[in-house]
């Protein structure tokens, strides 16, 4: 740095920063060296006071691989809830995903005021609250509460004044609602006769409210019948409505699928010949990805293998501006209950046209990958082709084959097909291997159903090598298209996935002190850190429960159309192509390809622009946000009612939260979730202690804390709700109640708990999976 060119403050730095992203553009440190003219010795201290701030708990990002924003900003383009208004009538607003016992409180953004004279036309589209609105940020520093100004790009979706819940009957002709909602447990209204709208005892309704008496319960009127939970496999109907899941397709998207011919060889590679197969799970009804792994004839490439992964060309079938691809765009991704699928696309393009049938024609975009013997890639190309499976294989086929257990369909592939695939895998993972993304080992329950849509089972399948297989190819096509795409030019959209928050890295320190181990503080932020530490509890009683702790430390992966990374694939660059029959982002990103390399003229829109790719991202990352919280909730009632018969059994499991309120306890078994409110752990006074995540008793120092195994008794079960409550069996142990920590919060014996909770304690408000799931692929409850 010159004489003439003084350093900048941190401060000058900062305000750069946000104003930059206030104006909608992301910053790097070439753009910051640029903007106070850094000579190369300036811009050495630039990356030295960079991470600094980053250490400081100030910025996020490197600004090399990553953007540099204020740690916890927002994004520059966010869908949001307009929550209330304040007292000069100003609207506000909170982002429409928001976990605040992860996060804390949801940061406020103020509405601004449009500047037009407003007429009845813009008055009916104008936001009101309750709306979801498309909102462009600017950061206000706290100014009066507000985090945030907000700038409405977009009315997403008009609120809809409803509140949800099974209509009981009663013999005189009335009603009583029972509410859905958890926080609303206990709190019942009348429906009088005359106001059922026809609904029968069981019916899931949307009903208005009306105040009742000061004593007595609020009255009802039904609005709406939204179906009978009665039915075989409807229980999901709950979650479908409560979260305003589309589920049923237009006329005119019907119609259009109907109307769809089967696409042809015309401006296609006939690679028919080629032995591609479908590995997918037994249950599976499409099946959008195919497989092929040859050893590699180039005398120049010795050990090495070419790996060749087809997927469905939906591009192909459903056109941008479409009436197709509108309704794809608002469902954003397939939602996966375990009693019905609600598909992103019609059956007939997801389970007919797109779906790679052995023996049957079908186009495809495939990626041809040629990997050394180390497994890094050597090479990778792109072709549009017309396939024919040679075989749909389970993944308990593929896997018994590989063992040695073959049956009629894998015997004639076995040593043509399969062995090369799992030799070629085994290259693969060397390069896997030395990336070391992060590896957590968390078994994933399954719920297996009876004929009536009722639980018969709670299993946790095993995982197979050939689960794992399926997934290397995947990521490794996955990455090959960022690539592809950021060499061309081309817009695209990323799936990227930030490095965890310091808060939630001195959480996660905290419970490692527990248990005796020391959270390193120093060196870069990687996925092999974690590694470690699970690697170090491997096989401990702790190991399930550290899994699940390593899981909340990370962020939440999403959609992006301007690229930083992936922390837990520890990959640079990285995109979603795998999976266009169920997930939009994919869909854009096959448009891409075919624009970028000329395949056709059924690509990315011309014209498209970096700002309608921010506002796709943010669409769909909040739909599938949407999908996970509804997927999660029906397990949770369908949980409940399995166990609503067994009121009085005792169980044992796991303490897997505690506030103040009380403890959240995960069942071995069946994964259940339920709550034990402070009011009944005994004749004490109970503090929490946040820095030891417990709960203290002050007189006899008996504790419960995080990770503790407790012997408990199912009490309460509200299936509708999907809400259990335990009382404790097991006994605490000892500490010495001055040891409490230094922040805690006094939680009485009598009356101790928040409002929030399934019975009255406060939510712990389970975040679900951080985009960490373990497939590359993308199949249900996989999501990377």
């Amino acid at each position: 740095m010159t004489a003439s060119a003084p350093e900048p403050s941190r401060e000058a730095i900062l305000d750069f920063i946000e104003s930059e992203r206030g104006a909608g553009r992301e910053v790097g440190r070439r753009d910051i060296a640029k903007a106070f003219g850094l000579s190369s010795g300036g811009k050495i201290w630039l990356k030295r006071l960079l991470k600094e701030l980053a250490e400081d708990g100030e910025l996020s990002g490197d600004g090399k691989d990553r953007p540099v924003h204020p740690r916890g900003a927002l994004p520059p383009v966010l869908l949001s809830e307009i929550k209330s208004k304040d007292r000069d009538g100003d609207l506000v607003a909170a982002p429409l995903e928001w976990n605040e016992t992860e996060d804390g409180p949801a940061p406020r953004i103020l509405i601004e005021r449009p500047r037009e004279f407003r007429t009845r036309k813009t008055a009916a589209t104008a936001p009101g609250v309750g709306d979801h609105v498309l909102l462009k940020l600017t950061r206000l520093k706290g100014i009066d509460g507000f985090a945030y100004s907000g700038r409405v790009l977009k009315v997403m979706g008009k609120a809809k004044a409803q509140v949800l819940g099974i209509f009981r009957a009663l013999p005189d002709g009335s009603g009583r609602l029972i509410p859905i909602d958890k926080k609303a447990q206990g709190r019942e209204a009348d429906i009088p006769k005359g106001q059922t709208g026809g609904a029968e005892d069981g019916d899931l309704v949307s009903v208005a409210l009306r105040a009742g008496t000061r004593f007595g319960p609020s009255e009802a009127h039904v609005r709406e019948r939204l179906g009978s939970l009665k039915s075989e496999r409807a229980v999901s109907l709950i979650a479908i409505h409560a979260h305003g899941i589309p589920n049923v397709f237009s006329p005119a998207t019907i119609a259009e699928a109907d109307a769809v011919k089967p696409a042809g060889t015309a401006g296609r590679e006939d690679w028919r010949a080629l032995p591609l197969i479908t590995i997918d799970p037994a249950d599976a009804k499409d099946h959008d990805d195919a497989v092929h792994a040859a050893e590699d004839d180039d005398p120049d490439n010795a050990g090495g293998y070419v790996v060749t992964v087809a997927i469905a060309d939906v591009a192909a079938y459903v056109r941008p501006g479409s009436s197709l691809d509108r309704e794809a765009l608002e469902r954003g991704n397939s939602v996966y209950f375990p009693d019905r699928v609600v598909p992103m696309l019609p059956e007939r393009i997801s389970n007919d046209l797109c779906s790679l049938r052995g023996g049957e024609d079908r186009p495809a975009l495939a990626v041809r990958l040629v990997l050394k013997a180390d497994g890094s890639k050597k090479t990778h190309s792109f072709h549009r082709i017309l396939m024919r499976s040679a075989a749909k294989l389970s993944y308990q086929q593929a896997q018994a084959a590989i063992d040695g257990k073959t049956d009629e369909t894998t015997a004639p592939i076995r040593n043509s097909i399969l062995m090369p695939l799992w030799a070629a895998y085994g290259v693969a993972s060397r390069a896997r291997d030395a990336r070391q993304p992060l590896d957590l080992d968390l078994p994933e329950r399954k719920l297996v159903l009876k004929p009536d849509g009722s639980v018969d089972r709670v299993i946790v399948p095993e995982r197979l090598a050939a689960h794992k297989l399926i997934e290397e190819f995947m990521i490794l096509a996955n990455v090959a298209a960022a690539e592809t795409l950021e060499k061309a030019g081309s817009l695209l959209i990323y799936r990227c996935h930030d490095e965890p928050s310091l808060e939630k890295m001195r959480v996660l320190g905290e419970v490692l002190a527990s248990i005796g181990i020391k959270l390193p503080k120093d060196g870069a932020l990687r996925p092999v850190l974690f590694n470690r530490i699970l690697a170090m509890i491997k096989g401990s009683e702790n190991e399930l429960f550290l899994n699940e702790v390593v899981l909340r430390t990370q962020a939440q992966a999403e959609y992006v159309a301007e690229n930083y990374g992936h922390f837990g694939l520890n990959l640079r660059r990285y995109a979603h192509f795998t999976s266009p029959i169920r997930r939009y982002a994919d869909l854009i990103v096959h448009r891409a390809l075919v624009s970028a390399l000329r395949l056709g003229d059924d690509g990315l829109p011309k014209g498209a622009t970096l700002a309608e790719l921010r506002e796709v991202s943010t669409r769909i990352s909040a739909a599938e946000r949407r999908a996970m919280a509804a997927e999660r909730e029906t397990t949770d009632r369908l949980i409940a009612h399995f166990l609503a018969d067994q009121i009085g059994s005792s169980f044992d499991g796991r303490v897997g939260g505690v506030n103040r309120a009380g403890l959240f306890v995960k069942l071995d078994g069946t994964g259940a979730d339920g709550f034990i409110p402070a009011s009944t752990l005994g004749a004490d006074y109970y503090r929490y202690d946040e820095a030891g995540h417990a709960l203290i008793g002050e007189r006899s120092g008996e504790s419960w804390r995080l990770g503790d195994r407790v012997h408990v008794k199912l009490v309460e079960a509200a299936p509708v709700a999907g809400a259990l409550r335990f009382e404790l069996l097991s006994e605490g142990r000892r500490v010495t109640p001055e040891r409490s920590g230094r922040r805690s919060g006094r939680t009485p014996f009598a009356g101790g708990t928040k409002a929030g909770s399934p019975f009255g304690g406060a939510g712990r408000g389970k975040s679900g999976k951080p985009g960490q799931g373990k497939s590359g692929k993308g199949k249900p409850g996989k999501r990377r």
